[in-house]
């Protein structure tokens, strides 16, 4: 009897997951950009610490040498670039962060009116959350909005796909519409807010007027404007 135990190989366990990433779009002169960059940190330290970013080079024409120079200026501003989109394979080197491609637009198309006998109403895809938002976590929804009966901690970073409803104090960031919706809203009961977004429209802590802090307040936008006033 032959006493040899077959050795049984187990397959690798793989799991999809999926983040929101900041896509960078360069524009020229670099220079300059990279100064829009540094004024964005300078008001909002460690804003882009910790978080995916694709740089998306198809509105520039750089060499192979000229990407790498730009990967190192953002590596030395501490951002970490994952990906890199809109160039040819060709121009990339084995060290850089791999081409990607197939990344979900952020567009939202409208579809046609149907006639009215033919029409359903679809109620709204929510997320209701009864405890407050800590911080550093994350919450992330981009398939609707988002109520928070809590408040939303220093360093707490809230993410939907429509608008955002919180019902104590937001003292992190609060980024809403991401999915292309341009008419989402955010409210809260008490804006402390480190960073406000809509549909990639944003305002950090210092360009929320004095005056609304501690208060209730909405965000929505008007045209590439966004604006923030008080909740009556």
């Amino acid at each position: 009897m032959e006493a040899a135990a077959k050795v049984q190989r187990q397959m690798v366990r793989l799991r999809g997951r999926s983040y929101v990433a900041f896509v960078f779009v360069p524009t020229v002169p670099i220079q300059d950009w990279l100064q829009e960059i540094d004024t964005t940190i300078a008001r909002s330290p460690g804003f882009f610490a910790g978080r995916p970013v694709v740089i998306d080079l198809s509105s520039v024409d750089l060499s192979q040498s000229g990407i790498g120079h730009l990967l190192t200026s953002l590596g030395d501003r501490n951002i970490r670039v994952l990906g890199i989109e809109g160039v040819e394979e060709a121009r990339l080197t084995p060290s850089m962060p791999p081409l990607l491609s197939g990344g979900r637009s952020c567009v939202v198309e409208p579809s046609a009116p149907k006639k009215a006998e033919a029409k359903v109403e679809t109620k709204p895809t929510s997320l209701l959350l009864d405890a407050p938002v800590r911080s550093g976590q994350t919450v992330i929804f981009p398939e609707g909005d988002v109520t928070i009966l809590g408040s939303v901690g220093s360093g707490a970073e809230v993410v939907a796909g429509g608008s955002i409803h919180i019902y104590g104090a937001l003292r992190g960031r609060a980024m809403a519409g991401v999915n292309g919706h341009t008419s989402a809203r955010i409210y809260c009961q008490k804006i402390e807010a480190e960073l406000l977004a809509i549909d990639g429209f944003y305002q950090t802590a210092d360009d929320i007027d004095a005056a609304l802090r501690g208060k209730p307040a909405q965000a929505w936008l008007q045209g590439n404007t966004m604006r923030i006033t008080a909740l009556n």
